[in-house]
């Protein structure tokens, strides 16, 4: 193959972010993937943020805030120049709206997404849906995303939303010490149902915090997950990262510093 053609295969057509958990308590963690927007992100045509962006979101008015506009404001920097920037919602920001999809510039998408990447029908989601074994979380994402109950919680004045919602976040810190790693990742009979409905053979998706690469195989064809990692810069060694799809298909992964690295590869 020609290195022109060769060159053209190896690049990069889209990069794939989640579970950053930004919150002004956390310099660090808000500085790396400042830093991500700033060069990496700039590099790529698309960029596909999968979710718990921010610790939390209580409503698009709290884009009055200082930091959170700052972090708009970058994202908007990345689509002005040239990237084009979509959002998947996750557990902790699904109230995000259409005032911060303008702000920031980036597109809001369902959730699951089903799109052609790198040659590739690819399904793209933030991983919660899929947990199924946890009983309790299922039945409170079922009623927090009733758009009934979305808009009764907006109604309320924004320091009662941010008083509820770290109260929610406790009782969760709780709660998840009495939960297994198993109920708490996803469930392969979700993860099939997934593949199936969409008759996508690749998925990308965060939520879990274990990233990796699973392989399954049913009837010769071949399906592949590509779990995203979480970031942390603040407590203990950081860590985080970003997946790159190429336009042959292949990925790349990279950790929070930008070294490209290798995930665990698990055939299921």
């Amino acid at each position: 193959m020609p290195a022109q053609n060769q060159e053209a295969q190896s690049e990069t057509v889209a990069l794939f972010v989640s579970d950053v958990h930004l919150h002004e308590s956390l310099p660090r963690t808000t500085k790396a993937f400042l830093d991500f927007l700033s060069r990496p992100a700039k590099a790529a045509p698309r960029l596909y943020l999968l979710g718990d962006l921010f610790e939390y979101w209580a409503g698009d008015d709290d884009l009055e805030a200082p930091y959170h506009s700052s972090i708009a404001r970058a994202l908007r920097d990345v689509n002005e120049a040239g990237v084009a920037v979509f959002w998947v919602a996750g557990n902790r920001d699904f109230l995000v709206g259409r005032e911060f999809a303008v702000k920031a510039g980036v597109t809001l998408l369902d959730d699951p997404h089903v799109e052609e990447i790198g040659g590739t029908r690819t399904v793209l989601a933030h991983g919660d849906a899929q947990c199924t074994d946890d009983h309790a979380y299922m039945t409170f994402r079922a009623q927090v995303r009733q758009p009934e109950w979305q808009a009764q919680f907006l109604a309320q004045p924004l320091s009662k939303r941010k008083a509820l919602i770290e109260g929610m976040r406790t009782g969760s810190r709780e709660a998840q010490k009495a939960k297994s790693y198993e109920i708490m990742d996803v469930n392969p009979a979700a993860i099939t149902a997934l593949f199936e409905s969409t008759g996508a053979s690749v998925m990308i998706h965060g939520h879990t915090h274990r990233p990796a690469t699973h392989i399954a195989e049913d009837d010769g064809k071949i399906f592949v997950r590509h779990v995203l990692p979480d970031w942390d810069c603040d407590s203990g060694k950081p860590r985080g990262g970003w997946l790159a799809l190429q336009a042959n298909g292949g990925v790349k992964r990279y950790d929070v510093d930008g070294a490209e690295i290798s995930a665990p590869i698990l055939r299921n």
